[in-house]
């Protein structure tokens, strides 16, 4: 499979070429706040398989477990990308939203951290839905 992506200007892109091992959702509060939404789609890759152009900055937190979680992100608009987990130093957990194109061969196969799942996450009971955009409306002031 390849896959290529990259941040939101342009000046960080990765290629991958070879069978990610999983893509996943991971709910918990690191994941969250670093991609400031309430779940996080990650998908595992061979580290050896990855190549990276740019220059990424890199921010080294620790889990709730303690080990250390290297997450790589462009500087200049800000773009999370990838992470290198310890326990994990063969691969990279690509950050899906960055992907230029989307597959179901890429559909999430786990959840993890789901004790810490937001009720937000449940969008099966959401009223409005749009194939594309919503041309403004769901900004506007006027209408519920």
């Amino acid at each position: 499979m390849d896959l290529q992506g990259g941040c939101l200007c342009g000046a960080i892109r990765y290629e991958f070429q070879g069978q990610p091992v999983r893509a996943f959702v991971c709910h918990c509060t690191d994941c969250r706040r670093s991609g400031g939404s309430f779940f996080h789609y990650g998908i595992m890759l061979p580290k050896a398989q990855f190549s990276v152009t740019g220059e990424p900055a890199c921010y080294v937190t620790k889990s709730d477990a303690g080990r250390l979680i290297k997450r790589y992100f462009c500087d200049r608009c800000g773009s999370g990308i990838w992470n290198e987990l310890e326990f994990a130093p063969e691969g990279v957990v690509l950050k899906g939203g960055t992907l230029d194109a989307h597959s179901e061969a890429l559909a999430p196969t786990a959840e993890v951290y789901v004790s810490s799942r937001s009720v937000c996450c449940s969008f099966d009971k959401i009223a409005l839905h749009y194939p594309q955009s919503s041309g403004g409306a769901i900004f506007d002031f006027n209408q519920p």
